[in-house]
């Protein structure tokens, strides 16, 4: 091992925190606050056992108070680095230094690693130099972004689209030259456009830790991993598992060209973000960066200080509350924000950052404050996963005023309408018009604040809604007891795959169902990736571990179910051309009823009687016009059988959507060419949705 004299080292300074290259070499900042001593470690390549230099910090000389700061001249780009910690092992006062540890560095922009990587080795007090991830050096200097910037599309014209980068092209059926990378989604843009969303939303990019799933498939016998990517190592390196050249900063500007890309099409990115907690689990967890930094600092601690606070189901909790760490997170944001024109976030788990340090919900959380006043994020959507793990359910009343949120009450009631529940018809027209039941708490509350969706990365696809009574997750290795056990779902009377013809209709017509309330109801509307072609995931209902077939995008399902991609087309093309269907209510203080009675009519079989009782099936909303567009006439029976309904007089009514009908006379294309209803009621078959529109925008002449 070279000495440390070898490598000239200068004192540096304190900030900016993390590697930050200036002229003549690079200035490193680590918040190391009980640390009795830090060795900074130099490495030729992220697979190296033997470091190159160990460079053992003077705490006189490179040390101001709890940072760790030193400068190395000569140092450039792509030097890949790491640290070793020492200090007490007290867990009982909340301190769990282990210097036989290569500890990342939380502020690093790209993390290296390889084949080496060994999760096991970050356990115990076995030196893991070899096999642990290490820091990369990045000059985020230089690269061309030419005249691109956040989109800042409004969010009524927005129609997000949630999906996996890997999981959207890995498959050998998605034909594209750099599968299962940054690189290959390019080649998914087009299809992306066409299909008409206006953002994507990545599950999580933030580097994490792909062994995070220590148990193999009892099935197959073959190791599990963490796919989903909810387990965090590196808050602001993009996940080098998606680089066509992993294992060192390529990986920056491959994640800058696809987010470059996008923009370029007219789409934005959103990325799911994971601050709750990381992938150091809890007590008898890996010591990967946090931990062996500041313990006590990073992560929310019991009165019993060796204990941690769960409230995310993941054997811990980050510790919102501390400057350190709000600190951290408020500037991991800017710099997704500056360095990679990213659009909006949406937070897993968010209510968890509103828990003081004894785990009690605050009214006003710092650090959700801090993030929704912040000026580098003002044209950024913020939206909220509004609970946690631990029961904290915040949906309608999340801090502040900016933040959209998650409505998992518009997935449940809708599903359960749509599945034929008994009492669902009343919480239907809630979540047609706003939610504003759930929202009245905001004052200044917008209906585009909820993000409406029916189904999403966690739960079943739309095909395994209408296929499956139960989940089916024996593959993930624990006894099918993950997973949510209250889905809202019906198989049409067949669990699982069948050939019978009038079930596959019928479950096909209640996807459509589904999504014709979704693309309809006011509120901004999320669409899982795959559900526009009825992607399965054979009944797994929480496939997080999953990075084979069960999760992967089969493209072959894009042709087989081409009628059902025709369909959400032609949805999102419908939303896109009448702002009818996109008003954005706002509440100011007003009541529901004075704020919608003039845009919104409730109806049932009879008009002016909507039947709200408990066996009631149906419902019809009458969307009065906005101005220079035409009105619509939403009809939805969840009845066994048909019902006629008796349409608003004095109207001349376009069917526009029956999804009854077979394809194509399910949606029209062309308006102009939309069957014209000569009578004054409308049979509606059951288990259908029916989207009538009038012949006359408002304002305009007869």
């Amino acid at each position: 091992m070279p000495e440390s004299r070898s490598l000239c080292v200068l004192p540096g300074r304190p900030a900016p925190l993390g590697a930050t290259v200036q002229e003549g070499g690079v200035n490193f900042s680590l918040f190391a606050d009980r640390a009795t001593a830090v060795e900074f470690l130099l490495f030729d390549r992220y697979d190296q056992a033997t470091p190159s230099h160990v460079v053992r910090l003077d705490p006189i000389v490179h040390r101001t108070h709890y940072y760790w700061h030193h400068f190395v001249p000569g140092l450039r780009d792509g030097q890949i680095y790491g640290y070793r910690v020492y200090g007490p092992y007290e867990p009982r006062q909340g301190h769990r230094y282990n210097p036989s540890k290569v500890l990342l560095e939380p502020y690093t922009r790209a993390v290296a690693y390889g084949d080496n990587l060994c999760r096991a080795d970050a356990y115990g007090d076995i030196d893991n130099a070899c096999t642990s991830f290490k820091s990369v050096v990045v000059d985020l200097a230089g690269y061309d972004w030419g005249d691109d910037r956040p989109l800042q599309r409004p969010m009524r014209d927005t129609v997000i689209y949630e999906t996996h980068v890997r999981g959207l092209t890995i498959h050998p059926s998605a034909q594209v030259q750099h599968p299962g990378t940054y690189r290959g989604l390019i080649d998914k843009i087009p299809y992306l456009q066409s299909l008409g969303i206006t953002a994507v939303e990545f599950l999580p990019v933030q580097q994490f830790d792909p062994q995070e799933v220590e148990r193999s498939n009892p099935i197959t016998g073959e190791p599990l991993c963490n796919y989903w990517g909810y387990a965090q190592v590196a808050f602001f390196a993009p996940h080098q598992g998606y680089a066509t050249e992993p294992g060192g900063r390529s990986v920056v500007d491959e994640f800058r060209d696809m987010v470059k890309a996008l923009h370029a099409a007219g789409i934005e990115v959103i990325l799911d973000v994971v601050f709750n907690h990381t992938a150091e689990g809890g007590a008898y967890g890996p010591t990967i960066s946090f931990r062996g930094l500041a313990n006590a600092a990073y992560y929310v601690l019991g009165q019993d200080r060796r204990r941690y606070l769960d409230y995310t189901g993941c054997g811990h909790t980050i510790r919102a509350t501390h400057s350190v760490v709000r600190r951290l997170i408020r500037h991991c944001l800017r710099h997704w924000v500056t360095e990679y024109h990213i659009d909006g976030f949406r937070f897993d788990l968010a209510s968890a950052l509103s828990r003081d340090d004894r785990g009690r919900p605050m009214r006003d959380s710092p650090l959700l404050w801090e993030i929704e006043s912040d000026p580098v994020l003002a044209g950024t959507k913020l939206i909220a996963e509004a609970w946690d793990a631990a029961g904290l359910y915040q949906l309608g009343g999340f801090t502040g005023n900016r933040w959209a949120e998650w409505n998992g009450r518009f997935r449940d009631d809708v599903r359960r309408f749509v599945r034929g529940d008994h009492g669902s018809v009343r919480d239907l027209a809630w979540r047609m018009t706003g939610s504003f039941d759930l929202f009245r708490k905001k004052d200044s509350y917008r209906s585009t604040q909820s993000i409406n969706y029916v189904t999403a990365h966690d739960g079943f696809t739309l095909a395994d809604l209408v296929s499956y009574n139960q989940k089916h997750n024996w593959a993930n290795g624990e006894e099918n007891r993950d997973g949510e056990d209250h889905n809202h779902s019906w198989n049409c009377g067949v669990e699982g795959p069948t050939e019978d013809p009038e079930i596959l209709a019928l479950r096909a017509r209640q996807m459509r169902n589904l999504l014709t309330l979704l693309m309809t109801a006011r509120g901004t509307p999320m669409l899982l990736g795959g559900d526009e072609f009825a992607r399965t995931q054979q009944g797994n209902n929480n496939a997080y571990c999953q990075d084979n077939e069960i999760s992967w995008y089969d493209w072959s399902f894009a042709e087989a179910h081409g009628d059902l991609l025709r369909f959400v087309q032609q949805l999102t093309a419908l939303r896109r051309r009448h702002p009818t269907l996109t008003v954005d209510h706002r509440m100011n203080g007003k009541p529901y009823d004075l704020l919608l009675h003039e845009d919104v009519t409730f109806h049932g079989v009879r008009l002016g009687h909507p039947d709200w009782g408990y066996y009631s099936h149906s419902l019809a909303i009458h969307l009065h016009g906005q101005e220079g567009d035409a009105g619509f006439y939403i009809i939805a029976n969840a009845f066994y059988e048909p019902l006629e309904f008796e349409l608003p007089k004095g109207i001349t009514w376009h069917r526009i959507v029956d999804t009854s009908l077979p394809s194509p006379e399910d949606i029209v294309e062309d308006e102009e060419q939309a069957t014209a209803i000569t009578g004054t009621t409308y049979w509606v078959a059951a288990h259908t949705v029916v989207l009538l529109k009038e012949a006359c925008p408002k304002g305009a002449q007869e």
